[in-house]
């Protein structure tokens, strides 16, 4: 019975594709969902599903001559809905997906894969420029306003003469005005960086020993709360950070789930204390943040530091013998969401209850 009183989550259609999918993300405001990834032959494609009576049906589909790896809409307004993509070749380009002959904003300047991107400023928030953070096999960290042509307004990489990192994971946080915007970013040896973007500055920095799969900030739109980064060898890790001591730095709790790499992190669009994780076991784990009764103390020179939370498992589900690489919220419909694997196929999902916690 009690089982049955916690969220479920309901595999609601699943459709077998040809290609290899590397994300799928939910147009906002729309019953609609986009498929990103690449054919045999080396072929990008992107595809254009609509959820109706029957289950799933394409929409639209365009193919170019290089991969697709990632894609965000969180640099768009609601009115144009544009989808920015990262390719295999180093390719940033935004793409109006009712007219995809040509791009409405492409650049060529980083040397490796774009593995991940994120945006901010469209979509999610109504203050600071639209902007688009990219990270890639190159080890640089660049960030784009969409407004100015073919060059980043910032970049962030490794010391002359240094090897790059493989950067992983990029994503953007505290933009809650007009003049504060961080960029985390998540590299191959573990390596987790805050970038400052508005004193242009690395504002805290710390090694997990893991490769960082994946992160995500609670929120992209209020002042820094929680980040969460998903790795290699099973571990998440959720740091509070709203309050950095300047040497035990942020607080974290960690966690061990999936018992593979952990692929994917991300937050309820309505609750930001709910998160989803994915697994290379074809799992699924969803989780619920719970605070401290006190979430800051003070040492005994005075210094505030956080203390951490707990993170309580809700529920989990296997649904692939592949690993679920990408899993995206609907951002309009709680509980909704859409996720791929390896298998090469694409799964609505509905995760009921939510809105009892």
């Amino acid at each position: 019975m009690e089982t049955l009183q916690r969220p479920q989550i309901i595999c609601h259609v699943q459709k077998n594709l040809n290609y290899t999918i590397h994300d799928v993300k939910w147009i906002p405001c729309s019953a609609k969902f986009v498929s990103i990834g690449g054919k045999s032959n080396g072929a990008g494609v992107i595809e254009t599903y609509s959820l109706d009576a029957e289950g799933v049906e394409k929409v639209s589909e365009f193919g170019k001559k290089e991969h697709f790896k990632c894609g965000t809409f969180s640099a768009s307004s609601l009115r144009d809905r544009h989808l920015a993509t990262g390719d295999f070749s180093g390719r940033l380009q935004i793409w109006d997906l009712e007219n995809n002959l040509i791009p409405v904003y492409k650049t060529e300047k980083h040397k490796g894969v774009i593995n991940s991107i994120d945006g901010v400023g469209g979509t999610t928030t109504d203050c600071g420029a639209p902007e688009i953070v990219t990270g890639s096999k190159d080890g640089s960290v660049m960030i784009w306003d969409v407004r100015q042509k073919n060059t980043p307004v910032a970049k962030f990489c490794q010391s002359e003469g240094t090897q790059g990192r493989d950067c992983w994971a990029v994503a953007f946080g505290n933009s809650y005005n007009n003049e504060e915007r961080v960029v985390a970013a998540g590299y191959d040896n573990g390596d987790i960086k805050i970038y400052d973007l508005k004193n242009m500055s690395v504002r805290w920095s710390k090694c997990v020993k893991n490769g960082v799969v994946s992160l995500q900030f609670d929120r992209k739109d209020i002042e820094m709360n929680k980040l969460v980064a998903t790795t290699l060898e099973s571990k998440i890790f959720c740091f509070d950070v709203r309050t950095q001591h300047p040497k035990k730095g942020f607080a974290q709790v960690v966690e061990k789930a999936h018992n593979s790499t952990i692929w994917a992190v991300k937050h309820l669009p309505q609750n930001r204390e709910i998160f989803m994780t994915t697994g290379g076991a074809g799992t699924l784990c969803l989780w619920k943040y719970n605070y401290p009764v006190t979430r800051v103390e003070k040492d005994a020179d005075g210094l505030a530091y956080g203390v951490p939370g707990e993170l309580s498992l809700i529920q989990n589900s296997t649904l692939s013998d592949q690993p679920i690489t990408s899993f995206d919220w609907c951002p309009d419909k709680m509980g909704l969401s859409v996720c791929s694997a390896f298998d090469q196929a694409i799964r609505v999902l509905i995760t009921t209850k939510l809105n009892l916690y």
